[in-house]
């Protein structure tokens, strides 16, 4: 064999060698499936878009309320990351050995607040109007299992109103719900989240943060993953510098690493 043939086909074979290497660099087909509270339901969808787009991972999202997501996983839903509205119930379930530990992460603090529909004359300014007669039905996210429910209640609580709307009071699932039931006519007021409050849509006054204890976001990587490095990954872009813009401009207060 001749001797530039032979040059020919180490060339060849180093080339083969480096394409091969590179694909198997590349996340081909890795699907992320993300159980997330209802409440970042416009935020990780932006979020994910970007993310597909920068790395070629996809990003499929369950949404529903904290403690139920915290349930399917429990179950064994085959979830990778777990996106949740309150960080105790990702912590209880570090306590059964269902997340990987060290990739518990604070990645947001939540804002909840009072809305009306744009077409609703009266706009709520405090807690205290919700006693008014007008205010038929208030919707709120069940406080059992969602977050921003207890955080509602807590609030209505400090203020010295749950007793007196109590019968007013209308639950929804997670903090989506609650906005359906007001979009819906269904409830003339309800408590949702900064990061669910569309300008366009709704009349929003914000509740103040002392009347309710912290909403500290917490995600995790699931201990059923097969791909931990990628969902590692989508975490840390939440607070990187294309996640963080926006996540912000959905009201979240992003948590520095």
């Amino acid at each position: 064999m001749k001797l530039r043939n032979v040059k020919l086909i180490i060339v060849g074979f180093l080339l083969f060698g480096f394409v091969a290497l590179g694909c198997a660099n590349k996340p081909e087909n890795v699907e992320l499936n993300i159980a997330a509270a209802a409440g970042l339901s416009l935020a990780f969808t932006e979020v994910g878009k970007a993310f597909e787009e920068e790395t070629g991972i996809k990003a499929t999202f369950s949404f529903g309320s904290t403690g139920q997501l915290a349930d399917q996983i429990e179950n064994g839903a085959p979830f990778d990351i777990f996106a949740a509205a309150d960080k105790s119930f990702i912590e209880q379930l570090d306590e059964k050995e269902l997340i990987i530990s060290n990739t518990k992460t604070i990645y947001a603090l939540g804002r909840i607040g009072i809305a009306t529909r744009v077409d609703n004359p009266s706009k709520i300014e405090s807690m205290d109007e919700l006693l008014n007669p007008e205010f038929v039905k208030v919707a709120i996210a069940n406080p059992d299992h969602a977050p921003y429910g207890l955080a509602a209640k807590q609030a209505l609580e400090a203020e010295g109103l749950w007793d007196a709307i109590e019968s007013k009071l209308v639950f929804g699932r997670n903090i989506a719900d609650t906005l359906t039931y007001l979009e819906t006519g269904n409830a003339e007021v309800a408590f949702i989240s900064l990061s669910l409050a569309k300008n366009d849509q709704v009349n929003f006054t914000l509740i103040d943060e002392k009347l309710h204890a912290p909403l500290e976001q917490m995600i995790t990587v699931t201990k059923r993953t097969k791909h931990e490095k990628e969902a590692q990954d989508f975490i840390n872009f939440i607070s990187g510098p294309i996640g963080r813009p926006i996540m912000e401009s959905f009201g979240y207060k992003v948590v520095s690493k």
